[in-house]
């Protein structure tokens, strides 16, 4: 049995190698994956010929909640599967079992530590692009068209977060990113008009 402080845990996963890039790769297709979803539900509600700012509030959290679940789910299977592997690679490697290890502990806390980070990605993304419609009740038109300016400053941030990290120009990855927001935007927004 693990006595061990959860910080103490926590730490053993995080000086895993495979942890950090693990929870950046992850985090950074869920950010940008709920932003554009967040982004489709605000131009299926709000921007409809008659929105209505209940339905799109409503939206907007189980969309969000929604895929906090499946992210976190699908996050924790997939590393699940990963950390089995590796660990039957280094335990074939070693010659014995490293069941109720050191290392098979930090293997599992790393487990949850990238699936539960990745599940609050898509939770923050609503709960950003909601704000608007919660601060101004009264114009759904305007919170909506906030809500899109806070989608793409979010993409913006997010390359920036990769230009850093990968140590290329950040602003330049961050430009890519809201591009490719603004470009989903423009063609949501077209499919929408036509319906």
């Amino acid at each position: 049995m693990d006595n061990q402080p959860l910080g103490s845990r926590v730490q053993a996963a995080l000086s895993l190698p495979t942890t950090g890039p693990a929870i950046r790769r992850y985090f950074v297709n869920t950010v940008f994956d709920a932003t554009f979803v967040m982004l489709g539900v605000v131009l299926g509600s709000a921007f409809s010929s008659h929105p209505d700012m209940h339905v799109t509030t409503v939206t907007l959290v189980t969309s969000a909640v929604a895929l906090g679940i499946s992210t976190g789910v699908s996050v924790f299977e997939a590393e699940s599967m990963e950390q089995r592997i590796r660990m039957g690679e280094i335990e074939k490697a070693m010659l014995r079992s490293l069941d109720d290890t050191h290392l098979s502990r930090s293997s599992k806390t790393s487990i949850y530590l990238i699936a539960g980070l990745n599940m609050l990605a898509p939770v923050a993304a609503g709960v950003i692009i909601i704000i608007p419609f919660i601060i101004l009740p009264g114009d759904i038109a305007l919170a909506a068209w906030i809500a899109v300016s806070l989608a793409m400053m979010m993409l913006f941030v997010t390359g920036c977060v990769m230009g850093i990290i990968g140590k290329r120009n950040p602003w330049v990855q961050g430009a890519r990113m809201a591009v490719m927001g603004a470009v989903a935007f423009v063609v949501c927004y077209s499919i929408q008009t036509l319906v």
